[in-house]
């Protein structure tokens, strides 16, 4: 049999209303779904894949599909219509989920939290190359995903966890690990958050799953509750980081999982800062699949959990992210009240002198002006493409791009801040200026390695050819990207 689906449920089939509906509104033709099938499962690893017209046709028709085919049309309809579209949404059955890989209800207990990030980690890079890891993951969304982490703001003692509430190896004997090699671990986490500020997620994935591997291998060991929390803290940190990148290059339920791990990693470690951040991390991406209630929610929990202990520096981005999740709700009053919150919070920024952790080092004046700058965009496209907020964006949107454009340290940022510069020129109906800043965008872009920033080039480019593709600096950039921005699949 080959590897297009052969072995597919036949008996019985009727037509898949769901499916059918789905495909309808999509505006894909057969061969174009195909394609994208084809080139997902490439990315994840799964090239026994192979999918046709006539493969496409057969499921419309009612055949069922194996895996990773129901996971991989879950993911393309949830991205193309910026919402969570459901296996059994799009009338597809499941595959069974062992309790270790699916879902994101886990026990919040020192133990477990060890043993799901080695079983995550390992599968990732030992199956990821295979295509069944991310394959046999559900994004979750709603209550399913809110109530869970709620949990986060329990005490251990009391979250209902099996187990003992104490980190998983916690020791009174001395630790075989020195302090410089804790230092080395700390270390060698921000240098992976460097690359991948510079680099995109698509280059040290692997590698920061190996590193959180190595990790956990540590917290397995007895060790004293001092290093236990530190390592914990790493653990955390990697977690978020691995999720992170695997949100930039597109594998969205396989970023769910690390980020929920993060959290309770983070618990364990006592670091409601750090928590909340991992939050806000959850809260961007479910504003990426079109869900601003569920980042609402994510946010307010992370600024109630870290509330009496967080940063300026940290306050200022959960603000920041707050009116993303509110422009993204249409809530114009609530989402300006942010943008304020977050401008005059990052006025405290250093006063106290107080050492700051480095994972909240990126959000600069920069990162402020580009995050606030994206909510008053937001908010232009969900009022019907309105030129005033369109304004009150611009000026922000070009002093992060000067910033940025000052920084070899954040090239993604860069990238992603022209090309959102780009659409506020689109909206001003000023398709020259917007051409001019996606080819700059293009330019960074090609030394990256970040699907998000891909797909938001094409589809800027896509939106100026449909409403300006009779002018000539238009059909130009089209033509550009098309040759040196190939769709191919990204290493992960």
């Amino acid at each position: 049999m080959s590897g297009s689906g052969a072995g597919d449920s036949n008996a019985g089939k009727r037509p898949n209303g769901q499916l059918s509906s789905w495909f309808v509104r999509s505006g894909w033709s057969k061969g174009e779904l195909a394609r994208q099938v084809n080139r997902r499962a490439r990315q994840m690893g799964a090239h026994h894949i192979s999918t046709d017209t006539s493969r496409v046709r057969r499921w419309l028709d009612g055949e069922q599909p194996r895996e990773p085919i129901p996971r991989i049309l879950s993911e393309l309809f949830s991205e193309r219509f910026g919402a969570v579209v459901a296996i059994e949404d799009l009338g597809l059955r499941a595959a069974h989920q062992s309790p270790s890989v699916a879902g994101v209800d886990l026990p919040w207990a020192g133990p477990q939290t060890v043993a799901l990030l080695s079983e995550f980690s390992r599968s990732d890079l030992m199956l990821a190359r295979r295509g069944f890891l991310g394959s046999s993951l559900a994004l979750a969304a709603g209550p399913a995903l809110i109530e869970p982490m709620q949990r986060w703001l329990v005490p251990v003692a009391a979250a209902g966890s099996v187990g003992p509430a104490e980190p998983a190896a916690a020791s009174h004997r001395p630790s075989r690990l020195s302090g410089p090699e804790l230092d080395l671990l700390e270390s060698t986490t921000a240098m992976f958050r460097q690359w991948d500020a510079q680099c995109g997620g698509g280059l040290r994935r692997k590698a920061v799953v190996g590193q959180l591997h190595e990790v956990t291998d540590l917290l397995q060991e007895p060790q004293p509750e001092a290093t236990a929390k530190r390592l914990f803290r790493c653990a955390a940190e990697l977690a978020e980081l691995a999720g992170w990148m695997s949100y930039d290059v597109g594998l969205q339920p396989t970023a769910q999982k690390y980020f929920v791990l993060a959290l309770h990693a983070a618990k364990e470690a006592g670091d409601k800062p750090l928590g909340s951040y991992v939050l806000s991390s959850m809260s961007r991406q479910m504003i990426h699949l079109g869900r601003p209630d569920d980042a609402l929610e994510l946010i307010h929990l992370a600024q109630y959990g870290s509330r009496d202990c967080a940063t300026p520096r940290t306050q200022a981005m959960l603000y920041a992210m707050e009116a993303r999740a509110y422009a993204n709700m249409g809530q114009p009053s609530k989402c300006k009240r942010a943008v304020r919150m977050a401008e005059d919070t990052f006025l405290d920024v250093g006063i106290d002198g107080e050492p700051e952790p480095d994972w909240i080092r990126f959000f600069t004046e920069a990162e402020l002006n580009g995050e606030n700058s994206h909510s008053y965009r937001d908010l232009a496209y969900v009022a019907g493409r309105s030129p005033t907020y369109a304004s009150l964006a611009e000026p922000l949107m070009e002093k992060a791009v000067q910033l940025f454009g000052e920084d070899d340290e954040h090239q993604r940022s860069y990238a992603l801040n022209l090309i959102g510069l780009a659409t506020v020129h689109l909206l001003k109906r000023e398709p020259e200026e917007s051409t001019v800043l996606a080819g700059q965008a293009l330019r960074v872009a090609k030394k990256i390695r970040s699907e998000r920033v891909n797909t938001r080039l094409r589809k800027t480019v896509d939106t100026a050819a449909r409403d300006f593709g009779d002018i000539p600096e238009v059909a130009r950039l089209t033509d550009l990207l098309t040759e040196q921005l190939p769709e191919t699949a990204e290493a992960v």
